[in-house]
Formats: structure tokens, sequence, C-alpha cells
């Protein structure tokens, strides 16, 4: 079978030096490819270049991207070749636009115009006291999947932090009914340690319960085999 999958997190640059960058190491996504692999998977990892990656496989093929605009295009060109996508990448809901001196966003009788403006200087400069940052919203790539390709079984994911398991797995149901995918999987931040990491299989008449990142590979392993069985 052939399976797209995204790690890591994406960076958002603010100029040339700075950038929003989300801290995702990319680990679980690693696990997911080389446990898919193991099965005798053929497997794209769209990942970033600071996340880990799996050793080279000969049915593994990697493509580095930075930001949300990179994985965008990425995804879209390449969606067409695969039948499962396993979206574990940690996208940034916001992208920088503009930074400018608090003074001269006082100054300013519309905010909106700021929006509609760019930074041009390589190096953003410090010399103001309070610097405030416009952002604008990127696009939510797990809802243009379905319409990129209708067919392919969409494997998300749901990270919230410090609720309960019912507010988790609400939020993870109508990410799954918003997007028309096949499973969202549900984590909470303060349950993910480098030796655990509860997570919550949400489907449409399921739940199941795992509680390291080997857990959820090999129950993802399952659930796709099941798909084409």
């Amino acid at each position: 079978m052939k399976i797209l999958v995204t790690s890591g997190g994406t960076s958002e640059a603010i100029d040339s030096v700075r950038s929003i960058t989300n801290h995702s190491t990319g680990r679980l996504g690693k696990i997911i490819t080389e446990t898919l692999l193991a099965a005798g998977h053929e497997v794209c990892l769209i990942t970033t270049k600071r996340a880990v990656k799996p050793v080279a496989h000969p049915n593994l093929s990697i493509r580095e991207i930075n930001n949300t605009k990179d994985l965008l295009l990425e995804m879209k060109e390449r969606i067409q070749d695969y039948q499962v996508l396993i979206h574990s990448m940690a996208v940034s809901d916001y992208t920088p636009v503009y930074m400018a001196g608090l003074e001269e966003v006082q100054a300013s009788s519309n905010l909106e115009e700021f929006l509609s403006r760019q930074n041009h200087q390589a190096k953003i400069s410090s010399t103001d006291e309070v610097q405030v940052l416009f952002l604008k919203k990127t696009p939510k790539i797990i809802s243009l999947v379905k319409k990129w390709k209708p067919a392919i079984h969409l494997i998300g994911f749901k990270l919230l932090v410090d609720v309960s398991e019912d507010y988790l797995i609400e939020i993870a149901r109508k990410s799954l009914i918003k997007n028309q995918a096949d499973l969202i999987i549900a984590n909470d931040l303060t349950q993910i340690s480098p030796n655990q990491h509860r997570a919550i299989f949400v489907e449409k008449d399921q739940l199941q319960t795992v509680q390291t990142k080997e857990e959820i590979a090999e129950l993802l392993l399952e659930k796709i085999q099941a798909y084409h069985s």
C-alpha cells in the first residue's frame, strides 16, 4: 500500500532570522513510518528539517518543507498517488504578515491596513521598545484533503492541553465529521512524555486507547491494513 505521512512542526518566518516555530520533534511520525515500512508498505514522509527521521529504506521517500504554504503545495501535488494519509504534522494556525513598532500602530487609524503590508528588510529593526506582530490564519490543510482526493483514507490528529477526556473526544469527533476523516487520534499534551503517549483512537462507532507511541503505530498499522483487507 502507498501511504503518505506528515510529521514534525512547521516554521513561519517573521523575517530572514526570526520565525514562529512549532516544537514538535517528529518522533511519533518517525515511529509510525518505520512500523509501516517494516510491514512492507511504501511510504512518502513529508517532514521538516529539524524533525527526527527514519533511516534510509528502499520503500521510503522523504520530502522536507518549512511552512504551511510549502506543506499545502507538497500535499496537493502528491496526494493523488497515495491510498492513505496519516497527517500527524503540527501545522501552524497562523503566519506572520507584518511587524511594526507600537507607536506606529497606535498612530494608525486603520489596523486592517497593516494586514496588507509587508516587511521588506531582511532583519526587522529592533530599536522599538515594543513591537506588534500581525498574524493571519493559515489554511486548514486537513479540511482540503477530501476535496483533493475523496477516496483517500484520512487519519488526522487532535492535540489539546489539560482537558477532560470527554471534551477531548468531543473535539476529535467534530474534527472527524468536519474533515470527513476515517480516524482522528486525540492527544492531551499533559499525557505525553518520553516514555508515555496516551492517545484515543476516535472513529465513527468506536473508541480505543493506547499508552505509547509504539502502540499508536501498531494500532494504526492494524487499521490501515483493515481498510484494504
